[in-house]
């Protein structure tokens, strides 16, 4: 796990300036604290720059970045893991190509050598990466097809400015500070900031699954991998289950290749349960599991995941949170750069920094619940959907709307009981429902936390059409398949995945994180059984 950084100057032919890209490189320190490398061209029409910080995790010694190809021709920084380079090497081996690595970053730049921008549909993994190709005077950046890995940049005056972090894009003195006030509307309504945004008006994110291509020519963005919950196939059941336990199986070995020690978040709950239960089959040695816990006893998953360390035979570890450890939010607002609300942010903080005691690398379960539709959100927009096919719409929304309105709130009453949202979400149309199932709690409120005059200057902006636009996008009519979609683009993406990086990389606990349930090949057998 890594940062990189990078200046190009597609259009402007400005000269890198080797303070600023220290500056940019510096501040992602805690990313990488084993080694920083630096990359600078000046004599090209079209200057390059590029920094590094690394945490080694494979091939320690020869992994340095940034890696130039044999003939200088390419030059690469590279953050995450590729989970298939082994298999990718033996092909690019009979290609003729030769390693003077065992690094992943190589397999990058061979494989680029051999397909182009088509690299990517080739790598199993997480990465955000930067390819300058001095033949074809461009810059490649690209990003996972999940979002795991982030990448922020800026267009500014003929030049492109990218890092691994929003703090490392601003510390380039050309890139403007100014508020993105849709992106504060985004935030008050969902608790983060939904990408291609963020909370500064001239900075980007790389949607995952995206390809930025920046040359003379200008700067080009293509999506290179979506998902199609319209694609038909005819497997029973029974294959479908197979093909799942295969993909699982092998999405969890893969995750397993560390030239560092390695273990798994516990928590006690299915989906980290899961990874550890196939780890354990997988590996010589007890797996190291480490978990966190509260004092109050009904948030706590320390009995659940102890009962299951034992029965597996793990080398398991346990640390508790205390109420004073919400000291930490000050630092964990310096590493997510941007408003982002997330309480679970705490314990990731915690159990990573307590897992980092024992190992560098460890497996979580993140991203079950948007795999096998696992939210209870999910059963009840499936039952709201389902009166809604009952009945028409011209009956619904004046029928549930004026119930909704005289309805009393009651947030104290047993959740059957709270029927207020089911009456409201009744009255609208699917998407429009389970945007007020997920974000209409928080953003009731946020009208009368900006007030009338911010409000004004929105000039019509509503968070909901971005939303929507994911929803329309699945391929499929089936408002399951929609919802399912929509929450992969946004909130997997821009807060749970965001969680996951960022919370691992405070100063004291560089723990890489790898999400085995949160795979691309395993969706295809998950959505039809979900």
């Amino acid at each position: 796990m890594c940062g990189i950084s990078g200046i190009y100057s597609y259009s402007s032919g400005q000269p890198i300036r080797e303070e600023i890209l220290r500056a940019m490189t510096g501040v992602l320190a805690h990313r990488g604290p084993d080694d920083a490398g630096y990359f600078i061209d000046n004599k090209s029409q079209n200057p390059i720059g590029l920094g590094h910080r690394r945490l080694s995790v494979i091939d320690l010694q020869s992994g340095h970045q940034p890696m130039l190809n044999e003939d200088g021709s390419l030059a690469i920084v590279f953050n995450g893991e590729i989970y298939n380079y082994r298999e990718l090497n033996q092909y690019l081996s009979s290609r003729g190509r030769s390693f003077k690595t065992r690094s992943d970053t190589e397999t990058i730049l061979h494989l680029y050598e051999e397909f182009g921008e088509s690299c990517v549909d080739k790598l199993r993994g997480m990465f955000a990466f930067a390819i300058r190709d001095f033949r074809k005077n461009k810059v490649i950046l690209a990003r996972d097809r999940v979002g795991k890995k982030p990448l922020y940049y800026a267009d500014t005056k003929g030049s492109l400015i990218f890092g691994s972090e929003l703090k490392a894009v601003i510390e380039h003195p050309s890139v403007e500070r100014e508020l993105d006030c849709e992106a504060l509307a985004d935030y008050f309504t969902c608790q983060y900031i939904p990408s291609p945004k963020t909370i500064f008006r001239g900075v980007r994110k790389l949607p995952a699954g995206h390809i930025l291509v920046a040359s003379p020519e200008g700067i080009l963005i293509r999506k290179y991998w979506d998902l199609d919950f319209g694609q038909t196939d005819d497997r029973t059941e029974s294959e479908w289950c197979d093909l799942l336990i295969e993909e699982f199986q092998k999405a969890v070995e893969l995750r397993m290749i560390s030239d560092v020690p390695l273990g798994a978040f516990l928590s006690g709950g299915l989906d980290s349960s899961a990874v550890v239960s196939q780890m354990t089959g997988l590996a010589d040695r007890p797996v190291t599991t480490t978990t966190v816990g509260f004092s109050l006893e009904q948030y706590s998953e320390t009995s659940e995941a102890r009962e299951l360390a034992g029965l597996l035979g793990t080398d398991h570890h346990e640390s508790m949170i205390t109420p004073d450890s919400a000291g930490v939010i000050e630092k964990l607002a310096w590493h997510f750069d941007e408003p982002f609300a997330d309480s679970s942010a705490i314990p990731a903080f915690y159990v990573s920094q307590a897992a980092r005691q024992f190992v560098k690398v460890a497996l979580s379960g993140d991203g079950g619940d948007e795999n096998f539709a696992g939210y209870r959100r999910y059963l009840f927009d499936a039952a709201e959907n389902r009166v809604r096919a009952f009945l028409p719409q011209f009956i619904r929304e004046p029928l549930f709307g004026a119930m909704a309105a005289i309805y009393p709130k009651a947030d104290w009453l047993p959740q059957p009981l709270r029927a207020k949202s089911t009456l409201m979400n009744l009255s609208l149309d699917p998407a429009s429902a389970y945007f007020n199932s997920v974000y209409g709690a928080v953003a009731q409120h946020r009208d009368r936390i900006l007030g009338k005059e911010f409000l004004a200057s929105l000039n019509g902006y509503d968070p909901f059409d971005q939303f929507l636009r994911h929803y329309k996008s699945s391929g499929s009519r089936d408002p399951l398949s929609c919802a399912m979609y929509a929450d992969i683009k946004t909130y997997l993406a821009d807060d749970i995945l965001t969680k996951v990086d960022r919370a691992r990389w405070q100063s004291r606990s560089k723990c890489e994180a790898r999400c085995s349930i949160t795979n691309s090949w395993l969706w295809l057998p998950a959505f039809p059984l979900a």
